[in-house]
């Protein structure tokens, strides 16, 4: 059996703009989802038509003029919402309207006070609904990791009888952990009904820090769609982070035996721009894109990716987009690092002004975090110029 494709649904447009502080207007929401595309994602969020005026304006842009993805509306089980989502999305290329009702105890208790019984017929009226109006249908049940399995199996029976070919397990408030979320997800791909003609989704929210171990173990175990945001971006501490899903694929691709249409080079630029435009800056230690995450600074470390990238670095920054130089410079770092930077640097000193440059990098360094490079600049600058001071002082003599 050959490796199974992944497709890569991206809600950044949608569930991370919920992130509080964030609000993309149409043009910053067409810009990246132009992005997205150069970036492979199979299947664009465009945001939720019935939450307002300009959702609904941004999504219909989108629709209209973004080729070569699918591109999915939000909408709860109501008529209204329905109509407004097929509305903005009439005039795309492929369409999905994407309905989602909560399921579990919670929520039908004490949010949307109803019954189990009026949560399954609402879902399946609105899918029937929404049958024809739409090229998919995808039906989320909210907080499904806290549903009852059965009734959640019965729910998701119910809407693929009535016409929904993609059915969505969401870890709405990241409750589960990897080895239930799994067995979840086995569970249901065991009792579906047209199991071969049904794709099954997760979306994995990271209120313990595990939507991408949630995520990850989910594709493990037979979901074929994962629901990721740009650096993670999304309603309280985010959801499944797509650079880091994608690069775990690619990384230990001898593990998950897992393909992508992700084009992994674009994803550096795919980050800065959503961060550009969130107001939302990449934290330094950020997995794959933050800051530090190619930057090595103890000299032991940087001895050996100077000798071999691979002793430290287990993906290439490249892969990425990153192309800088990522030796980061400190008191820290050897002396191999300081001659590899000051030779990048375009220098190249006599022993004994290596090791007075050496010896003044490391007074520096010992009172700063960083030395930058306009700062070696400026030492080996003095070292040369008092070099050539005291051999013309010589020669005077």
């Amino acid at each position: 059996m050959g490796d199974r494709k992944v497709i890569v649904f991206d809600t950044t447009l949608r569930d991370g703009e919920q992130t509080p502080g964030v609000n993309f207007d149409k043009d910053s929401k067409y810009r990246i989802a132009k992005q997205l595309v150069s970036l492979g994602v199979d299947v664009i969020e465009a945001g939720f038509p019935a939450a307002s005026n300009g959702n609904f304006e941004a999504v219909k842009h989108i629709a209209e003029n973004i080729d070569d993805v699918v591109v999915a509306g939000l909408s709860r089980c109501v008529k209204s919402d329905i109509d407004k989502t097929y509305e903005a999305l009439k005039n795309a290329k492929k369409s999905r309207i994407h309905l989602f009702i909560a399921t579990s105890d919670i929520h039908l208790k004490y949010k949307l006070k109803i019954s189990r019984d009026e949560a399954l017929k609402m879902a399946v009226d609105s899918v029937k609904y929404a049958s024809g109006k739409f090229d998919e249908i995808q039906f989320s049940a909210e907080d499904a990791s806290r549903t009852d399995w059965d009734f959640l199996v019965k729910i998701f029976n119910e809407v693929v009888d009535a016409g929904a070919k993609i059915i969505n397990i969401p870890d709405t408030v990241g409750y589960a952990v990897p080895k239930e979320f799994e067995k979840l997800v086995e569970y249901v791909k065991k009792h579906i009904h047209d199991k071969d003609n049904v794709t099954i989704s997760v979306h994995c929210h990271n209120d313990l820090g595990m939507a991408v171990v949630n995520s990850l173990s989910a594709l493990e175990n037979g979901a074929d769609q994962v629901e990721v945001t740009v650096c993670g971006i999304g309603e309280r501490a985010g959801n499944a982070s797509l650079e880091e899903v994608i690069m775990a694929i690619n990384t230990r691709k001898d593990y998950f035996n897992l393909l992508h249409s992700i084009n992994t080079r674009e994803i550096f630029s795919t980050c800065k721009l959503v961060s550009e435009l969130s107001g939302i800056d990449l934290q330094p230690n950020k997995a794959i894109v933050g800051a530090n995450a190619f930057r090595h600074t103890a000299g032991i470390h940087q001895h050996g990716v100077i000798n071999n990238k691979a002793t430290y670095e287990i993906m290439r920054p490249e892969d990425i987009g990153i192309t800088t130089d990522h030796i980061s410079m400190g008191k820290l770092s050897g002396r191999n690092a300081f001659e590899l930077k000051l030779k990048n640097m375009g220098y190249e000193l006599s022993r004994d002004e290596m090791n007075l440059a050496f010896k003044k990098f490391k007074d520096v360094a010992d009172n700063k975090k960083i030395v930058n490079d306009d700062e070696i600049k400026a030492i080996v600058d003095d070292v040369i110029l008092n070099s050539k001071s005291i051999k013309e002082g010589e020669i005077w003599v």
